[in-house]
């Protein structure tokens, strides 16, 4: 009876610190798509990018170990809602349907969609000239509703990584691509891919830590983290690291 009642409290034990809202979790497990240069992108097998390094300075904040995973984009949030990890730093837009499955901190940046074209393309200025155009978007992604305000359904194209999109701009094969503006730009400022951004962006976009309902205990840490690193300037180093400025805003 006693080996009994020891082993059924070890499990539960082990059940709590697995659900991630136990006293007693040491890590602090958090998700991306591992495809959205500059944000998180693999490198020499190595996961990179400032999403990556605001969850390792989130962690030390809260005095837990950072374990940076990826999940593919269209199922972040099942993962979270089936505990793979803690949270979701993957810039994720703050959505009212998001927020019907998931919590979020304070927004830790803000951005917005922009059409991006090839650099020799003089057909399209701005989002009122993709009438009728081939466009390209990441899966589950918001863009794609953006997109259907201009061109139908047959002509979205749906992505995987929104650098795959990009890339078949120069080749013809789309005529625009709708992206977060923060991805295109590095890219231009790089040269990499023959690109521009026309027009002003299309949304104001506010992007949060997804955490699950549950976690009122973690979204309280996240949110007080978040401040603490924006009010010492932890934050601003990083975004100055990936971005040469301040992607909050404030």
């Amino acid at each position: 009876m006693v080996i009994l009642v020891v082993s059924a409290c070890g499990q539960d034990k082990a059940k709590e610190k697995d659900s991630g809202k136990g006293r007693e979790q040491k890590e602090f497990y958090y998700a991306m798509s591992g495809l959205y240069k500059p944000f998180n992108f693999k490198e020499d097998g190595k996961l990179l990018g400032f999403d990556v390094e605001i969850g390792e300075a989130l962690a030390k904040k809260m005095g837990m170990k950072p374990v940076a995973v990826t999940n593919p984009w269209e199922t972040l949030i099942q993962g979270l809602q089936a505990k793979k990890y803690d949270a979701i730093i993957g810039s994720m837009t703050i959505t009212e349907e998001r927020l019907k499955s998931v919590n979020f901190t304070d927004p830790y940046y803000r951005s917005g969609a922009q059409v991006f074209v090839a650099e020799n393309n003089q057909d399209i200025s701005g989002p009122a000239d993709l009438k009728g155009k081939k466009i390209g978007v990441v899966k589950a992604s918001t863009y794609k509703e953006l997109a259907l305000k201009y061109t139908e359904k047959k002509k979205i194209v749906e992505y995987d990584s929104d650098i795959t999109a990009l890339m078949d701009l120069p080749t013809g094969r789309l005529d625009a691509v709708i992206t977060d503006q923060m991805v295109g730009l590095p890219i231009i400022k790089e040269g990499a891919i023959k690109i521009k951004d026309v027009g002003e962006t299309m949304t104001q976009d506010d992007q949060g830590i997804a955490v699950r309902k549950e976690d009122q205990e973690l979204l309280d840490k996240l949110n007080k983290a978040l401040a603490e690193i924006i009010k010492d300037g932890t934050y601003e180093d990083i975004s100055k690291k990936w971005f040469g400025r301040n992607i909050l805003g404030e």
